[in-house]
Order: C-alpha cells, then structure tokens, then sequence
C-alpha cells in the first residue's frame, strides 16, 4: 500500500476526551461499577483503561494513556492540523458532572465544543441540557454504564424527551457503541432515527461490529443506519483497537464501512483519554487508515463528516 500525503490535510477530531489538572476545581466522581449478580467483582467498563492486548485500554511495549487539559490538546491540534474537535465528556473519571468538559471547551470555542453525558432518568437532565445548549453544547451522550435494560432505558418516557430536547435545541444524540447486545438496540435506534429525522445520532466506534464476520460484521444488519440520513457513526483508535487485536486489516474494515455507509456518514473520532497512544500517533493511525480511500473520502472521513454534523460547519473555510 502507498502511503498517504498529509500536505494540506486537515481534521476534525470527532471523539477527544479532556480531562482537568485542577482536582479541587473539578473533583472526579466516576460511575461506580454495580457488582455482578453472581456476587463477583464489578464489570469493568467496556473499553479501559485496560492493559497490554486489551483493546480501548494501553498496548505495546511501552504504553501511554494521556488524558489532555483542553490547552495541552490545544497544542497538539495545532502541531496535527487538527482544526477543530467535539471534546466529549469523561463519563468513567466525572459521571454526569459535566463542568469541567463545558469550561474546557469555552476556552477554545472557535475549536471546541462540549458533548454531555447525562442519565435521562434523573431530573438534572433536562434543565442541564437548556444550559448546556446556551453556552454551546453540541450533543448529548448516552452512556449505559451498569444500565441492565439498555433496550427500556433509551425506549422509555424520561429518555424520549431527553431525544425531544436535543431535537428542539438542534442537538446531536452521541451514543456509546456497546461492546454486547447492539443489535437489540438497532430497532430502537431506528425508532428514535425515525421519530427525530432532523436529529443527527452518532454511533461511536462503528457501533462495534464483529468484525471476524464476512464482510467484517458491516451487512445488512445495519441497513436501517445505512439508509437514515441522520444517522452517523464514528471511526475511532478504539475501533482500529478492537481490529488490530483480531489481526484484521484496519484499511480493508474501513473501506468496506465506507462502500457500505458512504463517506459522508463517517467520521474519525481520536479517543485521546482513553484508547492508548500519542495524539500524534492516533492521528498518523487514522491516517493511515485511509490508504484504500479516494482522496474525496478521506477528506470527509477525517474532517468534513465529523465538522459538519456537529460543528454545523458549512464548508466556507
């Protein structure tokens, strides 16, 4: 495979998690793991931190998990030309304590801009969000953390008014892709698709297919995401992860969820502050991935997917 020019390249970093240095100002209140039924130790969550092989979490010889402040991530960008970014809130280090994500993303607003994580069964939610959506919030989150029923939980009343919401504010739904039981969710996604046509849903890591699967998981399973123009999803380091550990080609799964979607459905997404890695070296990643794209898909893959759908950019600049 040729290598691929980064001359004149740029990106929208799609999935950037921003962590604050200052504990006082902003305490860590994580999701406290429920115990598993058969009284074993709590589940941890679905992708890390983890360690060496695990995919999401740390790997190589010499593993690096950085978790940026917005003004260290600021940096990088520049030194990437990475031009703009949605910062996504750190649910297993803040829960649905999302000061620090908002104030981060208001020091740069011209390159970032905050997306939320809150639970629509408690009463914060709603009022949260109004305020969000005044200091420039662009999505809300869901992040079924030791949520047993994720079908009643994203289906129910409490949740379809959060969906209701986002759709007044012209929010964006960002939801976690499940590393189990994501295709029972795949009507209920379709549902809330059809229920809010004008909402965008973005399905984060590909919605995690089985990527041993012929055609790598990525059929006609996912017809109904296919064929919604409102739904989304994200080509993230956790995603080229979860391939790498299967010794599968990272550009061939990326070729075949392009044919399949369509490049204007796909955008890349870093994971800096989980997946492991440099920001330098999960930029050259997604780069890479590429290889096997048209110069016009990788354009829409790693920048104008991710800017238009949630930066509302309108291709000016």
């Amino acid at each position: 495979m040729s290598e691929v020019s980064r001359e004149g390249l740029r990106l929208y970093d799609s999935h950037a998690h921003l962590v604050s240095s200052d504990d006082a100002r902003y305490p860590r209140n994580p999701f406290k793991m429920k115990p598993s039924p058969d009284g074993r130790p709590a589940l941890r969550p679905p992708f890390g931190p983890g360690t060496i092989g695990i995919p999401g979490g740390m790997h190589g010889p010499t593993p690096v998990n950085e978790k940026p402040t917005a003004e260290q991530l600021h940096q990088w960008m520049a030194e990437e030309n990475v031009v703009s970014i949605a910062a996504v809130q750190k649910g297993m280090i803040y829960g649905t304590d999302n000061s620090y994500i908002v104030d981060a993303a208001d020091i740069f607003p011209d390159e970032m801009r905050a997306i939320v994580i809150l639970d629509p069964e408690e009463e914060k939610t709603l009022p949260e969000i109004r305020a969000g959506a005044s200091r420039g919030i662009v999505g809300v989150r869901y992040f079924p953390v030791n949520v047993d029923d994720k079908v009643a939980w994203f289906g129910s009343e409490k949740s379809v008014a959060v969906w209701a919401l986002c759709d007044e504010l012209g929010l964006a739904v960002d939801i976690e892709g499940p590393p189990w039981e994501g295709e029972e969710l795949i009507p209920v996604m379709e549902s809330m698709a059809d229920r809010f046509p004008n909402t965008p849903i973005v399905l984060d890591h590909l919605f995690m297919p089985d990527v041993t699967k012929p055609n790598f998981g990525i059929d006609a399973i996912y017809d109904g995401y296919r064929t919604r123009p409102n739904v989304y999803l994200k080509w993230t380091s956790l995603s080229m992860d979860v391939i790498r550990e299967q010794g599968i080609s990272v550009p061939d799964v990326l070729r075949r969820a392009v044919d399949f979607y369509g490049a204007d459905k796909i955008m890349w997404g870093s994971d800096i502050g989980t997946s492991s890695g440099t920001y330098k070296e999960m930029v050259q990643r997604a780069v890479d991935s590429t290889v096997l794209l048209t110069d016009e898909e990788r354009r829409k893959v790693l920048h104008d997917t991710g800017r238009r759908v949630l930066m509302k950019w309108d291709g000016t600049d």
